[in-house]
């Protein structure tokens, strides 16, 4: 396995967070292009092509598309950055989180050196975590398993920074112990945690009940994190809200609709 960069990190805010990392002499983090916040003079900044692991670089040619390959697959960019402070003494990169939410710091050797993690929750890495794909074995899971079909693996024993929506929940399963959770709503889970689907039963359930026809059954042991924002869900209701052909949208209002009428937007 491929030897991690021990950095130091801090996080900043409440709801809209940011994480600066402090990087010594010839440390190095890896980030999704376009994350990055502010960095410090001495720090070199490289656009690479695929996952930036160790593992990666050194297979070549044919390991560089196979990485950017499998970063295709989750709908990532092919290309992500990495930080290297070249500098004699300590250098800060910082990198901003998309939406609101919360920042999730993960040291993968605490965790049997491998997570999955939802496909646009990872923000940055201590250079040498490879960054791939986890395909989801059940036919059930691969049909209707939403953002939970293709996960990104974080594998190595460094630190990790996710990024989730809304208020973040860690649950720490038990042997046996099943969790059911809408498929947006999952941030992470340790690779012990057993990930299926399950049909919303009753017909009335699925056509009134507002949610979808599926939601995740997770069962453990093992450790999953939540969040109750996911970004489909905030992009939907944004979407919903949003004045239609350069209509207007009064929210609550039945004259709403008849505005849009009388001002020629209908």
């Amino acid at each position: 396995m491929a030897a991690m960069h021990e950095i130091d990190y801090k996080i900043f805010g409440d709801d809209m967070q940011f994480v600066e990392v402090e990087l010594d002499p010839s440390e190095a983090t890896v980030a999704e292009a376009g994350g990055m916040m502010y960095m410090e003079d001495g720090i070199a900044m490289e656009t690479i092509f695929g996952d930036g692991s160790k593992q990666s670089q050194t297979g070549g040619l044919v390991g560089a598309l196979m990485g950017a390959g499998r970063r295709l697959l989750t709908g990532e960019s092919l290309f992500m950055t990495v930080f290297a402070n070249q500098t004699q003494g300590k250098r800060k990169v910082a990198f901003a989180a998309p939406y609101p939410g919360k920042i999730i710091p993960v040291h993968l050797a605490e965790l049997g050196g491998e997570i999955n993690a939802q496909k646009d929750s990872f923000l940055a890495a201590a250079k040498g975590v490879s960054i791939g794909i986890a395909f989801q074995k059940r036919l059930g899971v691969g049909l209707f398993g939403g953002e939970g079909f293709i996960m990104e693996r974080l594998t190595g024993d460094g630190w990790a920074f996710l990024h989730a929506g809304g208020t973040i929940e860690i649950r720490e399963l038990a042997a046996g112990e099943l969790l059911r959770v809408d498929t947006g709503c999952i941030v992470a889970l340790a690779r012990t945690v057993d990930y299926d689907i399950e049909a919303v039963r009753g017909v009335k359930s699925w056509i009134f009940g507002g949610e979808g026809l599926f939601f995740a059954t997770l069962k453990g042991p093992g450790r999953v994190w939540l969040q109750s924002l996911p970004l489909s869900r905030l992009a939907g209701r944004i979407f919903a809200a949003a004045p239609q052909r350069g209509g207007r949208k009064e929210e609550g209002s039945i004259l709403g609709t008849l505005g849009n009428i009388l001002d020629g937007s209908e």
